[in-house]
């Protein structure tokens, strides 16, 4: 399946990967940055996000190979791939069954192991009770969802992906699709091979998503993985942009 995605600056290929009910504009300033490097970047919209096409199942192979036929298709292929969280998972799984392809590989604050899915299902049960009624306005969107999601920034995040084209605001979003595919987005399947490439590992440092009984299973399938940690929480591109960018940067360059 063919990805929506922008592109900025060119140069060696760089593809930005997003984290679940994220989209490829939360790494807008950091798009930006990379680009100014002398760099091609590439942030995509996975399956069942932005802009790009819903459709059922989100097993990590199958958005591994949307994310490989649609740099190919772009041109930008092989590539450098930074990914995020559910982002990051895909990164694995493309780099594990198309190294080939992945110059670099740099893991943003997820592991190859399966996480708890009750949080995920209580936000996506919060957006499937939003009433999509005619004349709704964000603010009350927003209340609606209050009490469900308490932290502001995060509801902000979420309700990026409530767009009002019109009268009646509708989930751009596949929530449907998502929410029957939580197992698998939780999960890590037990994919064969390794990757030897240069590969990054790194981890916010007030995150529990990377812990130091993950390394061991990193480097099992990625020997050559360097760990490195910042002062932010799990979503550190936008909590410390700084500090993530120097990371970034710097292993980009060795």
């Amino acid at each position: 399946m063919k990805l929506e995605f922008t592109e900025m600056g060119e140069g060696p290929a760089l593809v930005l990967l997003h984290g679940l009910f994220g989209a490829r504009q939360n790494f807008g300033a950091v798009q930006k940055a990379l680009a100014a490097e002398g760099r091609r970047v590439v942030a995509l919209d996975l399956r069942n996000h932005g802009a790009s096409p819903h459709t059922t199942g989100m097993a990590y192979p199958d958005m591994a190979a949307d994310v490989a036929e649609t740099l190919a298709a772009a041109g930008a292929w092989p590539a450098a791939v930074l990914g995020h969280s559910m982002g990051g998972k895909v990164a694995m799984a493309l780099a594990l069954s198309r190294p080939e392809g992945v110059s670099r590989l740099i893991v943003a604050d997820i592991a190859p192991v399966t996480y708890p899915a009750p949080l995920f299902a209580e936000y996506l049960q919060a957006m499937r009770a939003m009433p999509l009624a005619p004349g709704l306005t964000r603010r009350e969107a927003d209340a609606a969802m209050s009490l469900a999601v308490p932290e502001p920034a995060l509801r902000a995040f979420l309700l990026q992906n409530l767009v009002f084209p019109g009268e009646a605001p509708r989930w751009r979003i596949g929530l449907g699709e998502i929410a029957a595919a939580i197992p698998e987005i939780a999960g890590w399947p037990a994919l064969p091979g390794r990757y030897d490439g240069p590969t990054l590992v790194l981890a916010g440092g007030h995150s529990p998503y990377i812990r130091p009984e993950h390394h061991a299973l990193f480097r099992a399938l990625f020997p050559a993985a360097h760990f490195e940690s910042i002062a932010a929480g799990h979503w550190l591109h936008a909590e410390n942009p700084q500090a993530f960018l120097v990371a970034v940067k710097a292993f980009l360059a060795e």
